[in-house]
């Protein structure tokens, strides 16, 4: 039985075949970048204030639900998906 490796998406698959045939190259000032990147990262993942939101029973609900699905607590899905509304990253459906 033939095993596939891990779907990528069309981004990740170009970086991957760049990668493969050596075209890409570490930056100028790549040990500087990345602890201005990791600093970054760990400043948006940090959890400094807590807030408190009213939601009715059915909605939270089926946060609950969700979240068990994903495999995560429900509080962590609510404040990633409000991080991603805050940076943009999610669009209304229409």
């Amino acid at each position: 039985m033939k095993r596939r490796g891990p779907k990528f998406a069309e981004e990740e698959s170009q970086l991957l075949n760049d990668f493969e045939r050596g075209e890409l190259v570490r930056i100028e000032g790549y040990q500087q970048e990345k602890r201005r990147l990791e600093a970054a990262a760990r400043r948006t993942l940090q959890e400094d204030r807590p807030i408190n939101v009213r939601l009715s029973s059915h909605d939270l609900e089926r946060i609950r639900h969700r979240a068990a699905a994903e495999g995560i607590p429900y509080q962590t899905l609510i404040a990633n998906t409000l991080h991603k509304l805050a940076a943009g990253q999610l669009k209304e459906a229409k």
